[in-house]
């Protein structure tokens, strides 16, 4: 992206030697964790549920102090619920107010705003899988929403050699688009790479939630905004530098006033100014593996020929334990191989159409419920997946039909 944007990374000593601690001793997690074929299945989630104006979940987040000066933010960023609390409506709300309460400095001289930093440092990492939050970020001059992850490695390597993974940026006087960028060596700061998604028709992005995600796997990141697929990058993106992204990264919820690319506040931002968090997860695995779909014969749900190009047939294959064969079934709805999404291909309803595997997309055609008895049902259809003919040889296409209970609509996730 080019932005004049600077280095905002690490900022704080107390945080830089925090995670010199967290890479000696690795990062403990705080999620719910079970094993399946061998590779830590782990979910990170938080819906902020809790009283009004309480604290965010300590054992899932850390709140960051001090101000800025690589970027020449104006905020500084405090502890406690003064700028984030939850509303009591299942929201984390982070809140920039135009105040300093406290006699606050920062690197310009007498605070002029706060606001509030959260990581999952020490808490929560995670190496691949699908990261997103649902937020309605704030609108302004001078307003700095971000949602982005850092390699835990950066309290022993430092920034950029850390990597960065930025899901969403947004400066304020671009209300209706956000930015997905990677930062590494060779490719940081203004020399970040990334792209920007934009709404329709002038539409702003202050005016509702929206759901800003990565699909991040070994040598691919892939961002979306509402399901939507805006850009991919690949180690081919870096012009020869190191791809700093195949390793474990913590996560990082900010809300910025002022700063080198979004610029300084002026008399028509209004504060205070609100970035509300209705929900951040992280779908993955260790291994970057999912878990296998059992059907037919014991037989496994099996992305032809592992390739991952769109409209490739999905079928029923011997178990083999290949990467076409790992699944991940997400909180969104979508079940996930290969970095893209199994899904009804052209969107169809009627008993025998086929599934393939493409870019995930958030449509309906993509969305499947896994229920108690078995079954794996496209809710749009109202129809289950099926193994056409109720053939068991390898290489059989899978379809969607009319749910009869039958063994050929039978899965095992794992």
């Amino acid at each position: 992206m080019a932005s004049p944007r600077l280095l905002r990374r690490c900022l704080f000593a107390a945080l830089s030697a925090a995670l010199v601690a967290t890479a000696a001793v690795g990062p403990a997690r705080a999620a719910s964790a079970s094993t399946d074929a061998g590779a830590a299945a782990v979910t990170f989630s938080d819906n902020f549920d809790g009283a009004a104006g309480s604290a965010v979940d300590s054992s899932k987040w850390t709140q960051e102090t001090g101000d800025n000066v690589n970027n020449h933010e104006r905020e500084y960023y405090t502890s406690g619920t003064d700028n984030a609390a939850l509303d009591g409506q299942g929201h984390l709300v982070i809140t920039a107010r135009k105040e300093n309460p406290a006699n606050y400095q920062c690197w310009y001289g007498t605070c002029q705003y706060t606001s509030a930093r959260l990581n999952t440092s020490g808490k929560f990492s995670a190496q691949y899988g699908h990261v997103e939050a649902r937020m309605k970020i704030p609108r302004g001059q001078g307003m700095w929403p971000a949602f982005w992850m850092l390699g835990t490695d950066i309290g022993s390597v430092g920034w950029p050699n850390s990597g960065e993974i930025d899901v969403m940026e947004n400066v304020g006087f671009e209300p209706s688009t956000v930015h997905g960028t990677i930062h590494g060596p060779g490719y940081s700061g203004s020399n970040g790479i990334g792209a920007a998604y934009s709404l329709p028709n002038g539409q702003a992005f202050a005016d509702a939630f929206h759901t800003f995600a990565v699909d991040w796997a070994p040598n691919s990141v892939k961002w979306s905004v509402d399901g939507t697929v805006y850009e991919t990058r690949t180690p081919a993106d870096v012009g020869g530098n190191t791809w700093a992204f195949n390793k474990p990264f913590f996560l990082i919820l900010n809300l910025a006033v002022g700063g080198y690319w979004p610029g300084d506040p002026n008399s028509s931002t209004a504060f205070p100014a609100q970035l509300v968090v209705d929900s951040v997860s992280v779908t993955t695995s260790d291994t970057a593996t999912g878990a296998a779909i059992k059907g037919l014969a014991g037989k496994c749900v099996d992305v032809a020929g592992a390739n991952s190009a769109n409209g490739t047939p999905v079928q029923l294959y011997d178990c083999n334990g290949s990467a076409a064969q790992q699944w991940t079934v997400g909180s969104d709805g979508t079940i996930r191989a290969l970095g893209k999404c199994l899904d009804v291909t052209s969107g169809g309803t009627a008993d025998g159409t086929p599934v393939q595997l493409y870019d995930c997309n958030g449509s309906a055609a993509q969305k499947w419920a896994v229920s108690s008895a078995h079954d794996i049902v496209n809710p749009q259809a109202n129809k289950c997946l099926d193994v056409t003919g109720n053939n068991s040889a390898n290489g059989t296409r899978l379809q969607i039909w009319t749910c009869s209970g039958g063994a050929n609509q039978k899965w095992t996730v794992g």
